[in-house]
């Protein structure tokens, strides 16, 4: 039989040129802050900022993290197969950008913390702190669906075989650009170089779906060919847990499994913080929502595009490909091909979003190793030498990301596996976070419990879930044909122009499975998080009132969500008028729990005299 597959076009050398100019002027941006802040070594400039950044660049870097290559590759590759449900994020941003901005950050930014998981020790212990730093290392080491972390690299990559990039040279490339801008500017450098990105990878969207418009004869008729094909039933209020995306798994467990992210992640957290006032820090997330809504929309439509010019001739099953994540990169290379230097653009995108998510990981993972493991064991460390720590740091973590890629584009299906994790350890950190802002009786004891139980229960759902997938009448993919393609090689191959998963619905039920392989295993990948999430906080609050939890020690007030955090953009002053918050929150801290702090009494009166307002509100 011969080859039926439809050879599209590589890279021109004008497409090479596009892709290396943005690149470098990612680089350049990030070193030109770089230069500009060289004056400034101090540990706060480098992890924060120096606490001067405004709410538009914040939230633009915000969501630039989040547009990592899943997004810009994934997003229209589920679209094309599954259709437009997954637009109903939308409603999941809005609710986590609410329970963030008035829930997480007036907390996060009356302690001053720089480090997330600082919380833990000052409501718990320490113990708890290093237990919670230690699973975000992992998260992001191994991998999270959004937060790119090192290991997907390769795998945001190998899609692009399609185009003739070669994907070492494409690792080794993002591993030294991450490190340049990031060893030398630090966070602001980050955030200014994901404001590129942002652009970058937005223009991306739009040249596809431009084309994509020309070609099909206008919007109109993508948005025709998509109800035709099914892919605008969005809206399905199936109650079913076992559904992969309906309207409640997206707005109830995607909404949980999102704020686990923008609450409690230190590459999410470490941006916010930085902004100069709480009310810039709010805003950044409230933009950062509408910068989610138009991208995922893009995304979206980038994908029904694709299906109206391959509705009839399905590039997977006419092996034009060989995985889902070729699609949008084929389609790119299939229609804009003649237009030198947009298919350029294109991957540039896509490359964008794994520098910008790589980079704040590297950024993040600096901050939390020098807060929760460096400084408490290294008490005399002076500034200057924190400075070159950091430095050392961000380039120990990105000649790591060149690594884990090496090692991740060597393991196959097994990175698949780990994708999973950022739900299983997501959701019972979030949890613990939750047992301790809104319940004064936990206690140490019913916190560590409760994130281990939690832990080990989603691992087991999630692990499940990898070695039994659910049967695709819970993910349900829809019609595909290839009518249009050589019909003698549809029929060799026998395959369906109906729903795609009845053909393997039988194949797949004949391998023998253990009972929970249908239930229990096959439970939604969005419910790994809300799951986490109760079962941390039912047996934290059991387990501490069974240890005494009610009985112990007065609590300082302050590591508690007031009244007064929800919905006050009013609250906040601007932080050059006042000492730093760690000057006056945290000695404040040690005070109400028992500590003899000596650097909370001042010479100066006037501090004095706000350490005693501070502790009067609290």
């Amino acid at each position: 039989m011969a080859d039926t597959r439809r050879p599209v076009a590589t890279f021109s050398v004008w497409d090479y040129v596009v892709f290396a100019a943005l690149v470098l002027g990612a680089a350049g941006i990030g070193l030109f802050q770089a230069i500009r802040g060289r004056k400034d070594t101090s540990s706060k400039e480098f992890l924060l900022g120096g606490r001067q950044m405004t709410a538009v660049p914040v939230a633009m870097s915000l969501t630039a993290s989040f547009m990592s290559g899943i997004t810009v590759i994934g997003t229209p590759a589920e679209a094309y197969i599954y259709g437009s449900p997954f637009w109903l994020f939308v409603f999941s941003y809005a609710i986590m950008s609410a329970i963030s901005a008035e829930i997480f950050v007036p907390l996060f930014y009356r302690l001053g913390v720089t480090s997330a998981y600082e919380y833990l020790e000052m409501r718990f212990n320490r113990v708890i702190r290093l237990v919670g730093t230690s699973m975000y290392i992992v998260q992001t080491a191994v991998q999270t669906d959004s937060q790119t972390g090192f290991s997907y690299i390769a795998d945001t990559f190998l899609p692009f075989a399609v185009t003739g990039l070669d994907l070492w040279g494409v690792l080794v490339t993002t591993g030294a650009v991450c490190i340049i801008y990031c060893t030398l500017g630090g966070l602001k450098a980050v955030i200014w170089t994901d404001v590129f990105q942002m652009v970058i990878m937005l223009a991306g969207f739009v040249a596809v779906i431009t084309q994509g418009a020309v070609l099909q004869g206008g919007l109109t008729k993508i948005w025709e060919d998509a109800r035709e094909g099914e892919r605008l039933k969005a809206f399905d209020f199936d109650p079913d847990p076992l559904r992969r995306h309906t309207f409640w798994t997206i707005v109830v467990g995607g909404s949980l499994m999102w704020s686990s992210i923008y609450t409690i992640n230190q590459s999410q957290v470490q941006r916010y913080i930085s902004c100069r006032t709480l009310t810039q820090a709010k805003l950044s997330l409230y933009v950062n929502m509408v910068g989610l809504w138009v991208t995922v929309s893009l995304a979206v439509f980038s994908g029904l595009t694709m299906y109206s010019i391959y509705k009839d001739c399905d590039p997977l099953s006419n092996k034009d490909v060989l995985a889902s994540d070729q699609l949008l990169p084929y389609l790119v290379m299939d229609i804009l091909a003649d237009f030198p230097g947009v298919p350029g653009l294109f991957v540039a995108a896509a490359y964008s979003g794994t520098l910008s998510t790589v980079s704040s990981s590297i950024n993040a993972l600096v901050a939390v190793t020098m807060e929760d493991f460096v400084k408490p064991a290294w008490t005399n460390i002076t500034e200057r030498q924190v400075y070159w720590l950091n430095m050392a740091l961000s380039v120990f973590f990105g000649a790591l990301c060149i690594g884990m890629a090496a090692v991740a584009s060597l393991m196959g299906s097994v990175l698949q596996a780990a994708l999973s994790i950022f739900g299983m350890i997501s959701g019972p950190l979030l949890g613990l976070y939750l047992l301790g802002m809104f319940f004064r009786c936990a206690n140490s004891m019913g916190g560590l419990v409760g994130l281990i139980a939690g832990l080990v229960l989603t691992l087991w759902v999630g692990i499940g879930a990898q070695v039994y997938p659910p049967l695709p009448t819970k993910t349900r993919p829809l019609p595909i044909s290839t009518a249009g393609c050589i019909s003698n090689f549809t029929q060799d191959l026998n395959i369906s122009t109906a729903a795609p998963w009845t053909s393997v619905l039988t194949a797949v039920t004949a391998k023998p499975k253990p009972l929970l392989a249908d239930t229990w295993y096959s439970l939604s990948y969005l419910y790994f998080c809300p799951v986490g999430i109760l079962l941390t906080v039912t047996l934290g609050l059991a387990i501490s009132s069974i240890t005494g939890g009610c009985k112990q020690r007065k609590l300082n007030p302050a590591l508690f969500i007031k009244k007064s955090d929800l919905f006050c953009f009013s609250c906040s002053k601007d932080p050059s008028q006042a000492p730093e918050p760690e000057m006056l929150v945290k000695p404040a801290v040690d005070l109400f729990n028992g500590a003899t702090n000596p650097s909370f009494i001042s010479s100066e009166p006037e501090l004095n005299e706000k350490n005693r307002e501070m502790l009067t509100r609290f």
